[in-house]
Parts: C-alpha cells; sequence; structure tokens
C-alpha cells in the first residue's frame, strides 16, 4: 500500500507508514493480548491440575469451570484472529476474512455512509435545526471574529495576486483580449455605453470636476491667462486699452466658467449634452463614424506600448489592493468591516433575510450532497482497493484489536460460569 506521509506520520522500515499513536496502541494491543492469553493458559493450567478428581467435589467443579472456560476461550481466540489472519496459519476456509475481503468491505463502507450518512434529508434537517443564520449573525457581531475573516480572505487574495507573473498577464492581453478586441466591432458598443451614460447623467460628475478645475486654475493663474491672450492681441493697440481688454477679457472667463461650474442647465452644460448624445447615436447608426471609431480602435490596439502599460496598470492595481488588504486603516479594509457587521445585524434582527438565506444554504447543501456525495464516498472503496491485504489486516487489528481482546477475555470467563452452571445442574440431576 503506498500512502503519502503526513503531518503526524512517519515512514518506518518495514512498514508503508506509521502514524503518530501507533507505539502506544501497539503496547496496548500487546497487553490485552496476554491477559487473555494468559487467562487461557491459566484455565488448561487448572484444568490438567484438577484431572482425574471427585466430578462432584470442589475440584471436580473447578474442572468442569476450567475446561469450559479453555472452550469459551479457545473458541473467542479462532473467532477474533480469523478476521485478521488464518490461524496456526492454517488456511482454514472462511478465516483472514479482512486480507481477503478488503475491498468488498470497502464497497460495503461506501454504501454504508452512502445510505446513512450522504443522504440530503440528514444534511438538510441539521442545518435546518443548527439555526445557521442566526448563529452566524451572532458571531459577526463580534469584531475580532470579523477581523479573522478578513485575515484570511486578505492572506488568500494576496497568495492569489503573488502567483499572477507580469509575464501572464502580458500574455493573456497580447495573445487573447486583444486579438479579441480588434475582431469585435465596438463602436456600437462604445455607442450604446455613451449613450447610457448621458440618460443616466453620469458624465455630470466629470463635467463638474473639469469646470471646477479650470475655474480653479485659472484664479491661481491669471498671468498665464494673459499672456495666451496678450500675443493675439494687435499691436498697433496702446498699452493703456490693451491692458483693459485683457482685464475685461480675464473677467468675462472667470464669469463664465463659475456660470458653468454653479448652474447645471447653463447653455454649456446642454451643448456638451447634446455633442455626447450626437456622437454616442453617430457611433450606434451612422456608418462613416462607425468606421472611424474602428479605425481608431486598432490604431490604439495596434501600438506596441498598449500590453505594457497595460500591466504597469495591473501592477499598480495589485500593489494597491496588495497594501489596502494588509492595512487595517484602509479604506478597503474599513468598508469590508463594516458590510460584515452590517451583515450580521441584518441576520440577527431580520428574520425573512435570514430564513431566505438559510434557505438557499440548505437547497445548495442538498444539491451538492444528492449529485456528488456518492462520488465523495467512492473514496472509500477506491483507498481501500489501493491497500495491500495484509498491511490493512495489521492496521485495522491495532486500532480495534484491543478491544477484541476483551471477547476473548469475555468467553473465557463466560465459558468457566456456564460450565459451573452446567456441571451444577448434572449433579442435582444425579441427587434426583
Amino acid at each position: 500500500m503506498t500512502v503519502t506521509t503526513r503531518p503526524g506520520t512517519t515512514a518506518q522500515p518495514g512498514n508503508t507508514f506509521t502514524v503518530s499513536g501507533d507505539t502506544d496502541r501497539r503496547a496496548a494491543l500487546r497487553r490485552m493480548r496476554i491477559i487473555a492469553t494468559g487467562l487461557l493458559v491459566l484455565a488448561a493450567l487448572i484444568f490438567v491440575l484438577t484431572l482425574n478428581r471427585d466430578p462432584y467435589s470442589l475440584l471436580g467443579y473447578l474442572n468442569a469451570a476450567a475446561e469450559a472456560a479453555m472452550i469459551g476461550g479457545l473458541a473467542d481466540w479462532f473467532a477474533v484472529t480469523a478476521l485478521f489472519r488464518h490461524p496456526l496459519a492454517i488456511p482454514i476456509p472462511h478465516t483472514a476474512i479482512i486480507p481477503r475481503k478488503k475491498d468488498g468491505l470497502g464497497r460495503a463502507l461506501q454504501t454504508f455512509v452512502t445510505d446513512n450518512f450522504l443522504v440530503p434529508e440528514v444534511f438538510q434537517t441539521r442545518l435546518r435545526n443548527a439555526k445557521i443564520g442566526h448563529r452566524l449573525g451572532e458571531w459577526l457581531s463580534d469584531p475580532q471574529h470579523r477581523a479573522r475573516i478578513l485575515d484570511e480572505v486578505t492572506k488568500l487574495g494576496g497568495a492569489g495576486l503573488g502567483r499572477i507573473r507580469d509575464e501572464d498577464v502580458l500574455s493573456l492581453i497580447e495573445e487573447t483580449i486583444l486579438p479579441r478586441l480588434r475582431k469585435e466591432n465596438m463602436s456600437p458598443v462604445f455607442g450604446a455605453f455613451l449613450e447610457g451614460i448621458v440618460a443616466d447623467k453620469a458624465h455630470t460628475g466629470l463635467v463638474d470636476m473639469v469646470f471646477r478645475e479650470l475655474y480653479s486654475w485659472l484664479e491661481r493663474h491669471p498671468e498665464k491667462f494673459t499672456d495666451v491672450i496678450g500675443e493675439r492681441t494687435p499691436d498697433w493697440l496702446p498699452s493703456w486699452a490693451d491692458r483693459r481688454l485683457l482685464d475685461w477679457s480675464y473677467q468675462q472667463a472667470r464669469e463664465w466658467l463659475a456660470a458653468v461650474r454653479d448652474q447645471p442647465e447653463h447653455p454649456a452644460r446642454i451643448a456638451i449634452d447634446d455633442l455626447l448624445s450626437t456622437v454616442a447615436d453617430d457611433l450606434q447608426h451612422d456608418e462613416v463614424m462607425r468606421a472611424r471609431g474602428e479605425r481608431l480602435k486598432d490604431r490604439l490596439l495596434s501600438h506596441e506600448q498598449v500590453g505594457l502599460t497595460a500591466v504597469r496598470l495591473w501592477d499598480s492595481i495589485r500593489d494597491s489592493l496588495n497594501g489596502a488588504m494588509v492595512d487595517r486603516d484602509s479604506s478597503l479594509w474599513r468598508r469590508a468591516d463594516g458590510w460584515l457587521a452590517e451583515l450580521g445585524t441584518s441576520l440577527s434582527r431580520n428574520a425573512e433575510l435570514r430564513h431566505s438565506i438559510e434557505d438557499r444554504v440548505i437547497e445548495l447543501v442538498g444539491f451538492i450532497v444528492q449529485n456528488y456525495g456518492p462520488r465523495l464516498a467512492g473514496v472509500i472503496s477506491h483507498t481501500v482497493e489501493a491497500w495491500d491485504g495484509k498491511e490493512t489486516s495489521e492496521r485495522i487489528e491495532m486500532f480495534v484489536g484491543k478491544d477484541l481482546q476483551y471477547i476473548r477475555i469475555n468467553g473465557t470467563v463466560v465459558g468457566a460460569l456456564a460450565g459451573l452452571a452446567i456441571h451444577g445442574l448434572m449433579h442435582l440431576g444425579t441427587l434426583f
């Protein structure tokens, strides 16, 4: 039998493996064998020493008890030994049951586990009685428990991110993603996407930011504005008029940017919305615009720096994620902790949510057990079939043989008592 050693398991000469605690089990089995065999030998000695005595004297009763004890002890020794090997190495039929029948025993054990344990109703009943939704809600209310979950998730996430190499990302982008994007007609997709953005007013935040930053920049750099405008004023214009014109232009620009920034219905904003809507519609329906969009897409995707830029972007995202996952003061960690706390509170207070989650978990477990339970139980028979018969017998005996020696002891003792009872009845029969 070939078995890979595991923690607490060491290879030993003459054995495929030795599990932690085998030494103690062997010693306990050896002690019980000595006790059981010692009782049988004691019964045999008493029987020999009390032969040819008055059958109805005290020694006669002792002889009868010893005789019956030998019979009971030998019978149970044969029964126990026959499970694991041929008694006295004699190939008696129906002995060495475990070595000969291990495959059948493995299949029987598999059937027993499948029919009695891997049954959807068993798991579903236990899960329903466990009230996992309520318990989970209470468990998540403890900050230490939430931190434990996040610690494990971050360890798993960090290990997963660490296994993704830059070469793999570059290969995925250049060999899979970019070729697929080149083949796809993306203009209608971008058009529909842009149309949805405009319809939902999702772009207003970006527009607000742009005009806010423009106004802020103009406030901080008036000289740059006047330099740009001053280059375009006529040379013949007097300096005092040029200065007044520049001041007036600067003030108009500031007022216009402030108005666009502060007025949601400003004509400039409406014009931007109309422009975006027109572009979105053209990308979806205008063949000329769609062709231009596809040519622009092809030029962008064909650039040699696209893949490298994507890898650098991925590296930045990965570093940010790793940093956020290990930093308990990061917004990512706080949000995850808050989400878990909110989930725990909802599970504790919202019976409808709790029951809904429990029902889904119970259905999922039932589905898994129903469809994959027999395959899981199949591991039992496959494992047993791979074992060596002799070694299997020895290991099973090491685990249960100690208790089986009590059968021998009980057989010897019960045999002696039965012998006394039968001999006593025979004595009573002679009296009457």
